[in-house]
């Protein structure tokens, strides 16, 4: 295994989602806004799961976005 291979590719993948989850939720949120269906201090609660099935990895991680 060339580990800088391994981890170029995990920060690649990582970057990727980072990028997509962060657009779509801010996509969501800007819907909301503009519908009147939030207020623009309101904190939501999120979570993310990780799966590799080829390893049996699964790790969910819980947090919370807040708007104000």
């Amino acid at each position: 295994m060339n580990e800088d291979t391994f981890n170029k590719e995990i920060r690649k993948f990582l970057k990727k989602v980072g990028i997509t989850c962060q657009r779509e939720i801010e996509k969501a949120v800007w819907t909301g806004l503009e519908k009147g269906e939030l207020k623009g201090n309101e904190h939501f609660p999120v979570n993310m799961t990780l799966s590799l099935k080829a390893l049996d990895l699964s790790i969910s991680i819980d947090d919370e976005i807040a708007l104000e």
